[in-house]
Protein backbone atom coordinates (compact mmCIF):
# COMPACT_ATOMS: atom_id res chain seq x y z
CA UNK A 1 0.00 0.00 0.00
CA UNK A 2 1.45 3.22 -1.02
CA UNK A 3 1.99 6.00 1.51
CA UNK A 4 0.51 8.46 -0.57
CA UNK A 5 -2.79 7.00 -0.40
CA UNK A 6 -3.09 7.09 3.22
CA UNK A 7 -4.78 10.07 4.94
CA UNK A 8 -3.45 10.84 8.34
CA UNK A 9 -6.09 10.82 10.83
CA UNK A 10 -6.85 10.69 14.53
CA UNK A 11 -9.05 8.95 17.07
CA UNK A 12 -10.42 8.84 20.60
CA UNK A 13 -12.27 6.16 22.51
CA UNK A 14 -15.44 7.18 24.42
CA UNK A 15 -15.38 6.10 27.99
CA UNK A 16 -18.13 5.58 30.30
CA UNK A 17 -17.11 6.35 34.29
CA UNK A 18 -20.09 6.47 36.36
CA UNK A 19 -18.06 6.12 39.29
CA UNK A 20 -15.27 8.91 39.06
CA UNK A 21 -13.72 8.91 42.39
CA UNK A 22 -12.65 4.96 41.35
CA UNK A 23 -11.91 6.04 37.75
CA UNK A 24 -13.23 2.78 36.59
CA UNK A 25 -14.41 2.93 33.32
CA UNK A 26 -16.07 1.05 30.18
CA UNK A 27 -15.29 1.78 26.33
CA UNK A 28 -18.61 2.08 24.66
CA UNK A 29 -17.61 3.91 21.53
CA UNK A 30 -14.87 5.47 19.09
CA UNK A 31 -14.59 9.31 17.24
CA UNK A 32 -12.19 8.66 14.12
CA UNK A 33 -11.62 11.94 12.92
CA UNK A 34 -9.76 13.40 9.04
CA UNK A 35 -8.70 17.27 10.07
CA UNK A 36 -8.08 17.93 6.54
CA UNK A 37 -11.49 17.21 4.99
CA UNK A 38 -13.48 18.08 8.41
CA UNK A 39 -15.42 14.35 8.46
CA UNK A 40 -15.30 13.39 12.32
CA UNK A 41 -17.18 9.39 12.27
CA UNK A 42 -18.09 8.11 15.27
CA UNK A 43 -19.52 4.72 16.49
CA UNK A 44 -21.69 4.04 19.88
CA UNK A 45 -22.55 0.81 21.62
CA UNK A 46 -25.87 -0.25 19.82
CA UNK A 47 -26.82 -4.20 20.49
CA UNK A 48 -28.46 -5.85 23.66
CA UNK A 49 -25.42 -7.17 24.57
CA UNK A 50 -23.32 -4.47 24.38
CA UNK A 51 -25.22 -2.74 26.85
CA UNK A 52 -25.61 -5.91 28.87
CA UNK A 53 -21.93 -5.53 28.96
CA UNK A 54 -21.71 -2.38 30.40
CA UNK A 55 -24.67 -3.37 33.07
CA UNK A 56 -22.81 -6.09 34.08
CA UNK A 57 -19.65 -3.79 34.85
CA UNK A 58 -21.80 -1.00 36.50
CA UNK A 59 -25.06 -2.78 37.64
CA UNK A 60 -26.15 1.15 38.31
CA UNK A 61 -25.79 2.24 35.05
CA UNK A 62 -27.77 4.92 33.47
CA UNK A 63 -28.85 3.23 30.44
CA UNK A 64 -30.95 6.04 29.91
CA UNK A 65 -28.17 8.35 29.25
CA UNK A 66 -26.28 5.57 27.36
CA UNK A 67 -29.05 5.35 24.62
CA UNK A 68 -29.45 8.82 24.03
CA UNK A 69 -25.94 9.26 23.47
CA UNK A 70 -25.88 8.82 19.76
CA UNK A 71 -28.52 11.91 19.60
CA UNK A 72 -26.39 14.05 21.71
CA UNK A 73 -22.95 13.24 19.74
CA UNK A 74 -24.99 14.13 16.22
CA UNK A 75 -26.19 17.13 17.61
CA UNK A 76 -22.89 18.36 18.84
CA UNK A 77 -20.57 17.19 15.92
CA UNK A 78 -23.06 18.94 13.58
CA UNK A 79 -22.34 22.79 12.44
CA UNK A 80 -19.09 24.61 12.12
CA UNK A 81 -18.67 24.50 8.85
CA UNK A 82 -17.12 21.21 8.49
CA UNK A 83 -14.24 22.25 10.94
CA UNK A 84 -13.36 18.92 12.34
CA UNK A 85 -11.52 20.36 15.36
CA UNK A 86 -13.97 23.20 16.57
CA UNK A 87 -16.00 20.38 16.83
CA UNK A 88 -14.17 18.30 18.99
CA UNK A 89 -13.22 21.20 21.23
CA UNK A 90 -16.92 21.74 21.40
CA UNK A 91 -18.01 18.18 21.81
CA UNK A 92 -15.57 17.81 25.10
CA UNK A 93 -16.58 20.92 26.18
CA UNK A 94 -20.54 19.72 26.43
CA UNK A 95 -19.36 16.05 27.65
CA UNK A 96 -20.73 15.46 31.32
CA UNK A 97 -18.23 13.73 33.49
CA UNK A 98 -19.12 10.46 33.31
CA UNK A 99 -18.84 10.46 29.15
CA UNK A 100 -14.78 10.95 28.51
CA UNK A 101 -12.84 10.84 25.54
CA UNK A 102 -9.51 8.82 25.96
CA UNK A 103 -5.90 10.70 24.87
CA UNK A 104 -5.82 11.48 21.11
CA UNK A 105 -4.18 8.94 19.04
CA UNK A 106 -2.74 9.51 15.78
CA UNK A 107 -2.93 6.81 12.66
CA UNK A 108 -2.83 6.39 8.92
CA UNK A 109 -5.99 4.97 6.91
CA UNK A 110 -6.52 4.11 3.83
CA UNK A 111 -10.64 4.47 3.92
CA UNK A 112 -12.15 5.65 7.18
CA UNK A 113 -15.42 3.87 7.43
CA UNK A 114 -12.93 0.52 7.27
CA UNK A 115 -10.87 1.67 9.86
CA UNK A 116 -13.45 3.16 12.16
CA UNK A 117 -14.83 -0.71 12.22
CA UNK A 118 -11.58 -2.21 12.71
CA UNK A 119 -10.83 0.45 15.86
CA UNK A 120 -14.33 -0.32 17.34
CA UNK A 121 -13.59 -3.81 17.02
CA UNK A 122 -10.39 -3.51 18.86
CA UNK A 123 -11.49 -1.38 21.71
CA UNK A 124 -15.49 -1.92 21.87
CA UNK A 125 -16.73 -4.92 20.77
CA UNK A 126 -17.05 -7.52 23.27
CA UNK A 127 -14.71 -10.54 23.62
CA UNK A 128 -16.29 -13.18 22.59
CA UNK A 129 -13.85 -16.29 24.22
CA UNK A 130 -14.54 -19.60 22.47
CA UNK A 131 -15.82 -18.29 18.98
CA UNK A 132 -13.91 -18.93 15.98
CA UNK A 133 -12.90 -15.92 14.26
CA UNK A 134 -15.43 -17.10 11.45
CA UNK A 135 -18.34 -16.47 13.31
CA UNK A 136 -20.78 -13.86 11.76
CA UNK A 137 -23.35 -13.24 14.22
CA UNK A 138 -23.85 -9.40 14.93
CA UNK A 139 -23.92 -6.65 13.48
CA UNK A 140 -20.46 -5.84 13.40
CA UNK A 141 -19.06 -9.15 12.66
CA UNK A 142 -21.65 -8.73 9.20
CA UNK A 143 -20.88 -5.47 8.11
CA UNK A 144 -16.92 -6.39 8.50
CA UNK A 145 -17.81 -9.20 5.99
CA UNK A 146 -19.96 -6.98 3.87
CA UNK A 147 -17.31 -4.34 3.87
CA UNK A 148 -15.09 -7.26 2.11
CA UNK A 149 -16.91 -8.39 0.02
CA UNK A 150 -17.54 -4.77 -1.24
CA UNK A 151 -14.00 -4.02 -2.04
CA UNK A 152 -13.22 -7.54 -3.37
CA UNK A 153 -15.86 -7.34 -6.13
CA UNK A 154 -14.81 -3.90 -6.72
CA UNK A 155 -18.39 -1.88 -6.14
CA UNK A 156 -17.43 -0.28 -2.51
CA UNK A 157 -16.32 3.73 -4.41
CA UNK A 158 -20.17 3.42 -5.87
CA UNK A 159 -21.30 2.97 -2.24
CA UNK A 160 -22.56 5.77 0.25
CA UNK A 161 -21.94 4.40 3.55
CA UNK A 162 -23.70 5.36 7.18
CA UNK A 163 -26.56 7.30 5.73
CA UNK A 164 -28.47 9.45 7.64
CA UNK A 165 -32.55 9.03 7.99
CA UNK A 166 -33.31 11.81 9.69
CA UNK A 167 -34.56 13.45 6.41
CA UNK A 168 -37.16 11.03 5.71
CA UNK A 169 -38.06 9.89 9.11
CA UNK A 170 -38.17 12.82 12.05
CA UNK A 171 -35.55 15.51 12.76
CA UNK A 172 -32.39 13.96 15.41
CA UNK A 173 -33.36 9.97 14.35
CA UNK A 174 -29.55 8.97 15.33
CA UNK A 175 -30.42 5.72 12.54
CA UNK A 176 -27.90 5.94 9.43
CA UNK A 177 -28.66 3.04 6.79
CA UNK A 178 -25.06 1.00 6.32
CA UNK A 179 -24.61 1.64 2.40
CA UNK A 180 -26.81 2.86 0.00
CA UNK A 181 -26.50 3.50 -4.26
CA UNK A 182 -28.16 4.67 -6.96
CA UNK A 183 -28.78 2.74 -10.32
CA UNK A 184 -30.45 3.38 -13.65
CA UNK A 185 -32.98 5.95 -11.50
CA UNK A 186 -33.32 3.98 -8.64
CA UNK A 187 -32.17 4.88 -4.96
CA UNK A 188 -30.97 1.52 -3.18
CA UNK A 189 -30.25 0.92 0.38
CA UNK A 190 -28.14 -1.88 2.08
CA UNK A 191 -28.68 -2.07 5.99
CA UNK A 192 -27.32 -5.84 8.00
CA UNK A 193 -30.23 -7.22 9.94
CA UNK A 194 -28.47 -10.20 12.16
CA UNK A 195 -31.46 -12.88 12.48
CA UNK A 196 -30.46 -13.89 15.84
CA UNK A 197 -30.22 -10.83 17.31
CA UNK A 198 -33.18 -8.19 18.45
CA UNK A 199 -36.06 -8.59 16.23
CA UNK A 200 -36.62 -4.92 16.92
CA UNK A 201 -33.99 -4.36 14.46
CA UNK A 202 -36.36 -5.60 11.54
CA UNK A 203 -39.23 -3.48 12.73
CA UNK A 204 -37.15 -0.39 12.50
CA UNK A 205 -35.77 -1.47 9.30
CA UNK A 206 -39.39 -1.64 8.02
CA UNK A 207 -40.65 1.58 9.13
CA UNK A 208 -37.49 3.18 8.09
CA UNK A 209 -38.41 1.77 4.43
CA UNK A 210 -41.81 3.26 4.57
CA UNK A 211 -40.74 6.60 5.48
CA UNK A 212 -38.31 6.64 2.64
CA UNK A 213 -40.61 5.43 0.08
CA UNK A 214 -43.14 8.11 1.06
CA UNK A 215 -40.15 10.72 -0.13
CA UNK A 216 -38.42 8.97 -2.42
CA UNK A 217 -40.17 7.93 -5.65
CA UNK A 218 -38.04 4.53 -7.17
CA UNK A 219 -36.07 2.40 -4.01
CA UNK A 220 -35.37 -0.77 -3.19
CA UNK A 221 -34.13 -2.17 -0.13
CA UNK A 222 -31.54 -5.37 0.89
CA UNK A 223 -31.20 -6.84 4.20
CA UNK A 224 -28.01 -8.35 4.46
CA UNK A 225 -28.51 -11.42 7.96
CA UNK A 226 -26.10 -14.00 8.76
CA UNK A 227 -27.47 -16.93 7.98
CA UNK A 228 -29.69 -18.43 5.00
CA UNK A 229 -33.52 -17.64 7.07
CA UNK A 230 -35.25 -20.91 7.84
CA UNK A 231 -38.58 -19.81 8.66
CA UNK A 232 -39.91 -23.23 8.50
CA UNK A 233 -37.44 -24.15 11.99
CA UNK A 234 -37.38 -20.67 13.57
CA UNK A 235 -40.24 -18.63 14.24
CA UNK A 236 -38.25 -15.63 14.70
CA UNK A 237 -36.83 -15.99 11.40
CA UNK A 238 -40.51 -16.60 10.02
CA UNK A 239 -41.91 -13.12 11.76
CA UNK A 240 -38.58 -11.10 10.42
CA UNK A 241 -38.65 -13.12 6.93
CA UNK A 242 -42.94 -12.63 6.62
CA UNK A 243 -42.45 -9.11 7.90
CA UNK A 244 -39.84 -7.85 5.13
CA UNK A 245 -41.59 -9.75 2.39
CA UNK A 246 -44.91 -7.91 3.21
CA UNK A 247 -42.71 -4.19 3.08
CA UNK A 248 -40.39 -5.40 -0.21
CA UNK A 249 -37.48 -5.62 1.62
CA UNK A 250 -35.53 -8.64 -0.15
CA UNK A 251 -33.51 -10.59 2.73
CA UNK A 252 -29.88 -12.27 1.33
CA UNK A 253 -27.26 -13.97 3.37
CA UNK A 254 -24.13 -13.03 3.78
CA UNK A 255 -22.79 -16.10 2.24
CA UNK A 256 -24.91 -14.69 -1.26
CA UNK A 257 -23.93 -11.15 -1.12
CA UNK A 258 -20.67 -11.30 -3.48
CA UNK A 259 -23.48 -13.20 -6.13
CA UNK A 260 -25.59 -9.81 -5.58
CA UNK A 261 -22.89 -7.52 -5.71
CA UNK A 262 -21.23 -8.75 -8.67
CA UNK A 263 -24.62 -9.04 -10.60
CA UNK A 264 -25.47 -5.09 -9.26
CA UNK A 265 -21.61 -4.05 -10.35
CA UNK A 266 -21.88 -3.15 -14.17
CA UNK A 267 -25.19 -0.56 -13.26
CA UNK A 268 -24.07 1.18 -9.96
CA UNK A 269 -23.15 5.08 -10.68
CA UNK A 270 -21.10 7.44 -9.23
CA UNK A 271 -18.29 7.25 -6.97
CA UNK A 272 -19.29 7.59 -2.82
CA UNK A 273 -17.97 10.88 -1.43
CA UNK A 274 -15.47 9.52 1.24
Amino acid sequence: MAEASLTPCAYHVIRYTPNLVRDEWVNIGVLLFDPERGRVLRRLIEEPGEFARVRRLHPAADEELLHRLANDFEAQLAGQGGNAMAQLQRLEQTLSNTIQLSPQRGLLAEDLDIELDRLYHEHVEPPRPGRSVEDVNTRHAIRNRANQVFRGTGIWPRLERRVRVDEFTYAGDPMRLDYAYRRNGTRGFVQVLPLGRDPGQAKVLAFTAEAIRQKVAHTEFLAVSEVEPRPEENSRHKFVARMLEEREITLLPISRLAEWAYRMRPALRGESSN
